[in-house]
Formats: structure tokens, C-alpha cells, sequence
């Protein structure tokens, strides 16, 4: 996101590595806008602490306390020393109404970030770990809107490293999934491309993984 956030410069935060910038649970009023670093989001399910997302310049976290005034749905962790611009409901309204331009962007990021993050949590939630590799591929399909869909053949420019960290596992783990699935013919593996044969199975398949609520 190409913004001019120079004028916002007062609101600069900085965190060291390994610096919680907040906790799982715990009411917040504020969000964030990377500026440089890393930031990793975990959250606890069952007993079980996963990775949800590592965050890179320019994309924002905590912003479901601003608008669902909700508590925190994760921690969030410094990976690097990370700068941030912090935006609490006062100074956001300030920004929004300041800069239409910049809240036109802003709505927009958000919009986004809710789907990604309700989509991954939903992998997340799946037991299977067959169907958790297989929900990853249905999310990129669903958020690639460059990808050829006339035929149920999908390939995809991503890694194994990739799919580990969306489904929430080690890399050893998901190779060893997606070599199962090489080896059903289900998929191929190559440099930099991994291909699913038939989506319309792997769409099947984890909807018969996922638990009826």
C-alpha cells in the first residue's frame, strides 16, 4: 500500500525483536501500520500455539479492536525491530476524516484483512491435516483472481515453505502431505509451482473434513 503517512509521524512506535506488542485476549483500542520489521500473529487452539500470519511492511494488525470493539484474537510478536505507526479510535477518526484518499485505501486493506484473516483461521480449525493442505490451495484459488478457472487444473506460483506456514505446520510436515498427494496423482510438485489436478476434488474433499456447527 503506497501511502504518504509523513504527516502521521507522531503516532511512531517502535518494538524490539521478540517484543510482545499485545496478547491473545486482552481488550485493545488501537491498531497498527508496519513501517519496517516483521511482526508474527499466533494464537492458542486447543493446547497448541500456531502461527496465523507473518506481516511485512505496510500491512496492519489489530484493527478488529477499532472495529468490532472486540478483545485481542491473537498475539502479536516482533520478529525484528519493528516500527509501526499506532492508531488508537481518536486519532483514526482524525485520519479518516483528514485524508479521504488515505481512508479509501485503509477501508479497502481492512476489508481485506478481515477475509484473510477468517479464511486462514478456518484452515486452522480443520483436523485433518490432509484437508488443511488442501484448504490452502482453495485459498489461493479463491484470492487469485488471475488464475485461469475454465478448467478444474490449477496452478499455483508457491512454495512448500509457503503452504507450511498457511497451514500452520513444519515444512518437513507439508512436504510429506503434498508427497502424498503426488503420489495419489492428485498433484505436482515442481520448482517454484506446485499443481492441483482437480480443485473441484480438493473443494469436496475438505468440505467433508469440515465440522458441522
Amino acid at each position: 500500500m503506497a501511502m504518504d503517512m509523513a504527516a502521521f509521524g507522531r503516532f511512531a512506535r517502535t518494538f524490539q525483536a521478540g517484543e510482545m506488542i499485545f496478547s491473545e485476549f486482552e481488550p485493545g483500542d488501537t491498531f497498527y501500520l508496519i513501517q519496517s520489521g516483521r511482526v508474527e500473529l499466533v494464537k492458542i487452539i486447543g493446547d497448541i500455539e500456531k502461527t496465523l500470519d507473518i506481516l511485512q511492511p505496510s500491512e496492519m494488525f489489530g484493527e478488529m479492536a477499532i472495529l468490532e470493539n472486540s478483545p485481542r484474537s491473537a498475539t502479536a510478536i516482533a520478529l525484528d525491530t519493528v516500527k509501526v505507526l499506532e492508531f488508537n479510535r481518536q486519532n483514526f477518526e482524525i485520519l479518516m476524516l483528514g485524508n479521504p484518499q488515505i481512508a479509501l485505501k485503509l477501508l479497502k486493506m481492512f476489508t481485506k484483512r478481515i477475509y484473510d484473516s477468517k479464511r486462514r483461521f478456518m484452515i486452522l480449525t480443520l483436523d485433518d491435516d490432509q484437508a488443511k493442505v488442501a484448504d490452502v490451495f482453495l485459498m489461493l484459488d479463491e484470492s487469485n483472481p488471475t488464475i485461469d478457472k475454465t478448467t478444474e487444473r490449477r496452478e499455483f506460483k508457491t512454495t512448500v515453505d509457503d503452504i507450511a506456514h498457511w497451514a500452520g505446520m513444519s515444512v518437513a510436515q507439508a512436504r510429506a502431505l503434498i508427497d502424498h498427494f503426488v503420489n495419489q496423482r492428485r498433484m505436482e510438485l515442481y520448482n517454484g509451482k506446485i499443481v492441483v489436478k482437480n480443485i473441484n476434488d480438493f473443494s469436496r474433499f475438505v468440505a467433508s473434513r469440515r465440522k458441522k456447527v
